[in-house]
């Protein structure tokens, strides 16, 4: 069996990168990015000044400028890192069609097997997109090679913030054997609190185990972690096609809330959002899911499907909407609510001999095109659909 080619490439700090290349006097100087008008606004990105004064992801922006006072703030723009990503995939396209990227985070794992004849070696192919990057794009990636996803995340742990590093076939186990097990992907911290109980610190006193010693401990779970220790990763490069892929997005309201006019306009805006990322990928999505989590700490989850994708705001609001009277549950008040568009596919392009389409339908698309044409250039922001009426009929929008 032929071996195996993954590269893994990781923009440390994706955002905070790109926010830098915008505006080079962000350079060498702490940057934290988050949501600046709401009360318990979470850190969406942080640099690495930021991270080595104790700032994390996910951590309350209160609690992060208390522990980095000079750090500049900025609000998130995911627009213009979705265009970034973009870019930046772009130039891999052109080395291998199995490509799987994150949600404009700056990882994606690229399977460059059998692809030497046409390219050349796969380190050559790594630091060929590494430098073109940088060059033309003003960041700089990490990249990593191995013999599967497991073992090139696992080597773009070691070098982070920057960095290269390859792992020869054959040498896997041997690579991962010295590193702590916390660096391994998918274990929870119960399982990480489990391995300490019993010593098992490094991954090679993991790999020690049989997998009917680790069966006692760590049941169903013991396939997995024998597997991993070993090295051994038979998971495949997912293309942007794959039907397990999501489109996710999440606000958290200033103050929590059960008004539900505040909660639908939310809604319109996490459409808008996850409308514009599906159509730049040209993808489609058949189910809208709606999660609603409260004040007390509980949660809603509600879903609508249909059974042709789509990627209209129009049609994909009008399925949320469904989601979230499904949702509505409790008078408790909301703390945040999430968007998540699944079951995706790529939006076909082949033209209909008889288009099914009306003239609202063809309005709709038009008016859509236009307002992703404006976002692209001046922000997300600038140009919105406005009330429940507009996204009825399809013309009026709201610019700001």
């Amino acid at each position: 069996m032929k071996e195996r080619s993954v590269i893994h490439f990781n923009v440390a700090d994706f955002a905070v990168s790109v926010e830098r290349v915008v505006d080079s006097g962000l350079r060498a100087r702490p940057l934290i990015i988050a949501p600046l008008q709401a009360a318990r606004a979470v850190v969406y990105d942080m640099s690495e000044e930021a991270f080595r004064d104790g700032v994390r992801k996910g951590m309350a922006l209160r609690q992060a400028t208390k522990i980095c006072r000079g750090a500049t703030l900025l609000a998130p723009r995911p627009a213009l890192y979705q265009k970034a990503m973009t870019a930046f995939l772009k130039e891999v396209q052109n080395y291998s069609p199995l490509i799987e990227s994150g949600f404009a985070d700056g990882h994606l794992f690229v399977d460059v097997t059998g692809t030497h004849r046409l390219h050349g070696p796969p380190p050559d192919i790594g630091l060929r997109i590494r430098r073109y990057v940088r060059t033309h794009l003003g960041i700089n990636p990490i990249w990593t090679l191995g013999t599967s996803k497991l073992v090139s995340k696992v080597a773009s742990r070691l070098v982070k913030p920057v960095g290269e590093y390859i792992v020869s076939p054959g040498d896997e186990a041997l690579f991962l054997a010295p590193l702590p097990v916390a660096l391994l992907p998918g274990l929870t911290r119960q399982e990480l609190r489990k391995l300490e109980e019993f010593h098992l610190t490094t991954v090679g006193a993991l790999a020690g185990l049989s997998r009917q010693q680790l069966k006692v401990p760590f049941g169903s779970r013991s396939d997995y972690l024998h597997d991993i220790s070993q090295g051994i990763d038979d998971s495949a490069v997912s293309t942007s096609s794959s039907t397990t892929q999501t489109v996710d997005c999440e606000q958290s309201f200033a103050d929590d809330t059960n008004d539900r006019q505040e909660v639908e306009a939310v809604v319109v805006d996490l459409v808008s959002r996850a409308g514009q990322y599906l159509r730049a990928r040209r993808q489609v999505a058949r189910r809208v899911g709606v999660w609603l989590r409260y004040s007390d700490g509980s949660h809603v989850v509600r879903q609508a499907s249909r059974r042709v994708g789509s990627n209209s705001d129009f049609v994909l609001h009008n399925l949320a909407l469904s989601a979230l009277q499904r949702a509505w549950v409790k008078r408790t008040r909301l703390r945040s609510c999430r968007l998540v568009c699944d079951r995706l596919h790529k939006q076909s392009p082949q033209l209909l001999l008889f288009p099914d389409k009306g003239i609202k339908e063809r309005r709709q698309e038009k008016l859509l095109g236009a307002m992703d044409t404006i976002r692209n250039r001046f922000g997300h922001q600038l140009i919105r659909l406005g009330s429940r009426s507009s996204m009825a009929d399809g013309v009026r929008s709201t610019i700001h």
